[in-house]
């Protein structure tokens, strides 16, 4: 899937007005959406194009899918995994852990809140071609669930939302972690079955190599996270092991062909846009990538001492996906997965977002904690010898846990916050963020595992409790 400029501009002239009013999530659902709504679920193109153009929003400067503001840069600098800038104050701030993330919140519900006009309309139109309408309903339900995933891990319990209702949501209560992954299970549940097995071109419909549109195992690979990070080890274990037998799509790759678009390790991308999508390839790369040294703007991250420690020797991931810059007679390392950062660059690499090593380490962990040892360390070893390392030594569950982190930690490093979620899960965040934030030059409290919530959201709707430890 290609997507020309002018369609690009059709893409953004539909959502001009569903979009105008999701600045604060408290305050959507104008009544013009509506009469919009009853015109782009009327053909199968205008209503693909409805969840197309969140795909495309998620790949521009300025989303929460990547770039200097992206998940991946930013709880990586919450994290061990990356050195701010010290004069880019803003990401020095997350760096130090000083103060968190409160951006995403209402970027996050925004993409809610689209969602959920999307399934409305979706499901009250009666002119869709029938695999039309459940594919993108599908893809509406799975795009929800993924939002959630990240509201209910960077802030903790968090508002339902599942109309587009602006009444309804202006004064919604935060609810419990356990009740926003029950509705994100139910979600992925229902997505499972309405998408497609296949991936999808543009008209959610036609069968493509393009990985772009979320499929019945994309929802799968995000239900065996989910599973994992709520101790349901036999259920991780399932859904991981389904998507890791779907040998006709997947398979781990070259470590330098990982991250090439359309990859048989994806799962699921994002195709790289920015109004022409030839100008170059993802913002991942255009941000981490340095030629001249970091600096306070454009390229303000590096890779931290305590990422470096992580490697072993002989590990090929940091002699492939790690790089150095030594221009300024300083040797800065920087994150090389995407290797694709100029102009002239042809389109070679689109953002991952899901991919398999990930479902071969979920798998490993989930077995583990089974007591399923052999079989873990057969999973982990897939992941260490791809990396040109010797199969693991732990025979033991807690060693092999521990070895099991660890290899999360070099193979899923500045991608989509996967260390930062993970020393919380594991309950690891306060020992580990107590010994490193001091060496950031910052103080660690262990109510910084949550992010704020944005205090405009706070004054707009009397029903919403701050996170413990922030005050304005």
């Amino acid at each position: 899937m290609h997507f020309s400029y002018n369609k690009l501009l059709l893409y953004i002239l539909l959502f001009v007005i569903t979009c105008s009013s999701c600045k604060k999530f408290l305050d959507v659902g104008n009544p013009r959406d509506q009469i919009v709504a009853k015109y782009v679920y009327q053909s199968n193109t205008s209503a693909a194009n409805v969840l197309t153009g969140i795909y495309f929003d998620l790949s521009q400067q300025g989303s929460w899918a990547q770039g200097q503001y992206g998940f991946s840069a930013i709880c990586a600098l919450s994290a061990d995994e990356l050195v701010a800038f010290p004069t880019n104050y803003s990401l020095n701030g997350l760096y130090t852990n000083n103060f968190g993330g409160d951006g995403f919140w209402s970027l996050l519900y925004a993409a809610i809140y689209r969602t959920n006009a999307a399934i409305e309309g979706l499901s009250a139109t009666t002119t869709l071609t029938p695999a039309v309408q459940k594919q993108l309903l599908g893809e509406a339900k799975f795009i929800r669930a993924f939002c959630y995933f990240y509201l209910v891990n960077l802030y903790g319990d968090v508002p339902i939302l599942t109309v587009s209702d602006y009444k309804v949501n202006a004064v919604a209560t935060r609810s419990s972690a356990a009740n926003v992954y029950k509705q994100i299970i139910s979600d992925l549940q229902e997505a499972q079955n309405m998408l497609n097995d296949n991936y999808v071109d543009q008209d959610a419909i036609t069968t493509t190599l393009e990985r772009i549109r979320p499929n019945k195992w994309t929802a799968t690979a995000l239900l065996a996270r989910v599973y994992l990070y709520t101790s349901n080890w036999s259920a991780a274990a399932t859904q991981a092991g389904m998507v890791i037998d779907n040998k006709s799509l997947f398979d781990t790759v070259a470590l330098n062909d990982v991250f090439l678009k359309n990859s048989r390790e994806t799962i699921w991308q994002l195709q790289p846009n920015y109004i022409v999508a030839d100008f170059f390839n993802t913002l991942d790369a255009r941000t981490f990538v340095l030629e001249n040294g970091p600096d306070e703007s454009e390229h303000p991250f590096w890779v931290s001492h305590f990422l470096l420690d992580e490697f072993e020797n002989g590990d090929q991931r940091e002699v492939n996906w790690i790089a150095v810059d030594s221009s300024t007679g300083i040797a800065y390392y920087f994150p090389f997965k995407y290797k694709l950062y100029k102009p002239e660059d042809p389109q070679g690499e689109y953002l991952m977002v899901f991919r398999l090593a990930e479902q071969y380490l979920i798998r490993a962990e989930a077995r583990a904690q089974l007591g399923q040892l052999g079989d873990a360390r057969l999973d982990l070893d897939v992941i260490r010898r791809r990396a040109g390392l010797n199969a693991t030594t732990a025979s033991t569950k807690e060693p092999l846990l521990a070895t099991i982190l660890h290899e999360r930690h070099v193979e899923l490093f500045t991608e989509w916050g996967h260390r930062w979620l993970d020393l919380k899960r594991t309950g690891m965040v306060n020992t580990v963020m107590a010994e490193v934030t001091p060496q950031k030059g910052g103080t660690w409290q262990s109510y910084k595992q949550l992010y704020p919530l944005p205090f405009g959201d706070l004054q707009l709707n009397p029903n919403l409790i701050q996170n413990e430890g922030y005050s304005h």
